[in-house]
């Protein structure tokens, strides 16, 4: 019997756009951003969801109880996995290449035990766990580049309020050269360095989400052999 597909994947991922405008370079770098901003909560509930139901499935599977956790645990990484393309999707205005789920079918025990079987779902679980490393990442470089380099950038604004007998500036820490219009100047130049790079940056980090989606939570070797067997 040939498995069959869920409604939301093979269908979906194959329609591509006929010819798709790139967004321009500010909008690019406002979706990059927002994205790896909201990688951090997104991958607290991730991870805690998949490491833990797969910890309690795998503690409580000789007596049976594992097996209706691990396949709660496996449906919701595949919620998690659907909104994880989705919001790929909505900053590359791409789709993704397409996913294929096999059907439970029903939920008797066998039903069940064939939900374990089902690969994708195992690769949505992996995602959840093995991604949240690197959302941490994400959320402390990113805000750590854009907010330190529009601190900096405003640092005569706020430069007054800081001791005036201490050495606090970058270049009395750094070459112990202690005038105040050079400290300025310097402290401005580094954070209009780091908001000019600041797009190449994010880049760089969506790229690297967006590569480790595709790895994952995408399979279209599966598909394109399904599509040939239906």
């Amino acid at each position: 019997m040939t498995p069959m597909t869920s409604p939301d994947t093979f269908p979906r991922a194959a329609a591509a756009p006929a010819a798709a405008q790139p967004p321009s370079a500010a909008v690019r770098f406002g979706r990059e951003l927002g994205y790896l901003v909201s990688s951090l909560p997104i991958g607290v509930v991730s991870f805690t969801v998949g490491f833990l139901g797969l910890a309690a499935g795998v503690a409580t599977a000789i007596v049976y109880l594992g097996v209706p956790i691990l396949v709660g645990t496996l449906l919701a990484a595949r919620g998690l996995a659907r909104g994880e393309r989705r919001r790929v999707e909505s900053v590359t205005g791409r789709p993704l290449p397409p996913h294929v789920y096999r059907e439970r079918g029903d939920r008797s025990v066998k039903g069940l035990i064939a939900a374990l079987a089902e690969p994708q779902s195992w690769r949505d679980l992996a995602h959840a766990i093995v991604s949240f490393p690197l959302r941490i990442v994400n959320f402390c470089l990113t805000v750590t580049w854009v907010v330190g380099g529009l601190g900096m950038l405003l640092y005569v604004t706020w430069s007054w309020a800081l001791p005036e007998d201490e050495e606090t500036g970058l270049l009395d820490l750094t070459y112990d050269i202690s005038s105040e219009s050079a400290n300025i100047a310097f402290t401005t130049g580094l954070g209009l360095v780091a908001l000019l790079t600041a797009p190449l940056v994010t880049r760089g980090l969506f790229l690297v989400n967006a590569a480790m989606a595709r790895g994952l939570l995408t399979n279209p070797y599966a598909a394109s052999r399904l599509a040939v067997e239906g």
